[in-house]
């Protein structure tokens, strides 16, 4: 992929009205870029951007769950900008609760929102990609699509699906001069761990007291997490003017230490069952 050098770039970026989304929008208008942004809520999305020139700017109030809907806000982007560059699937939310107090209609709202929305701007956006022989896909999924912790079952379900998906798509849309980024944040200082930010089950169950005071932690860390979104949407922008590096970037040296975690304690899962895996082959005549 060729990242734009003597035209302004043009940017589709959902989830776009807080936390890196927003900062993500700001710091590309700044730079002169043309940014398509999708929000519930284009009037919190505009007051969120007081003193940010916007007329590169085309905000869009998109249900992502919608792909009629999503496959408009793309036309609408290209016709508003003659094109399209860098898509970035960021659209998503926090859920903690334990994985058997989580209804069916609070997992297939997650799923919604991380996933089949996400599948529906990619099926708008790779024909074009395609067609044109360049474009770079960052798909926003977290260091807990890596490592699963207790209590956010659905959230790590939903960007382990993500990075699963993002992993194939990667293999197939290489060879259309199509890039993808999956992009892998630890604990940022944006409000994703507020009261009206991080969703809670309906209903608890008795037993998972230790899921509850998992909870009341998480709200009390907020405004004191190691990430900065500044610099967090400065590398994600890094990431696609470059074009280049690997599949997974992490943002965070606390997302680094939990990654790095997972993988030695994934090594030792897969020696540690060396020996009946090749039990199960059949013999050799």
């Amino acid at each position: 992929m060729t990242y734009p050098t003597g035209t302004p770039a043009t940017w589709f970026v959902t989830g776009a009205s807080r936390g890196l989304g927003l900062e993500l929008v700001r710091q590309l208008l700044e730079r002169g870029d043309n940014v398509a942004a999708t929000t519930r809520s284009t009037e919190r999305l505009a007051e969120a951007l007081g003193g940010v020139n916007t007329e590169r700017l085309l905000a869009l109030s998109v249900d992502l769950a919608d792909e009629t809907a999503v496959a408009e806000a793309v036309r609408r982007t290209t016709g508003r900008f003659g094109g399209l560059d860098v898509v970035v699937n960021n659209a998503g939310y926090g859920f903690l609760a334990s994985v058997e107090e989580t209804t069916d209609a609070e997992a297939r709202q997650m799923f919604d929102v991380q996933i089949f929305g996400l599948w529906n701007v990619l099926r708008a956006v790779l024909p074009i990609f395609r067609t044109r022989g360049s474009g770079h896909i960052l798909n926003i999924s977290s260091v807990l699509g890596l490592v699963a912790v207790p209590g956010w079952g659905l959230y790590c379900a939903g960007k382990f699906a993500l990075e699963g998906l993002s992993e194939a798509l990667a293999g197939e849309v290489a060879e259309f001069g199509v890039k993808v980024t999956v992009v892998e944040p630890g604990y940022f200082r944006t409000s994703f761990l507020t009261s009206d930010s991080l969703a809670l089950p309906a209903s608890t169950t008795e037993g998972y007291e230790s899921i509850r005071e998992m909870t009341r932690n998480h709200l009390e860390l907020q405004g004191s997490q190691l990430g900065d979104p500044v610099k967090g949407a400065a590398a994600i922008i890094s990431l696609a003017v470059s074009g280049d590096g690997p599949l997974r970037r992490l943002l965070g040296s606390d997302a680094y230490s939990y990654a790095a975690g997972k993988v030695e304690a994934l090594k030792a899962d897969i020696e540690a069952g060396r020996e009946l895996a090749h039990t199960t082959d059949f013999l050799q005549q």
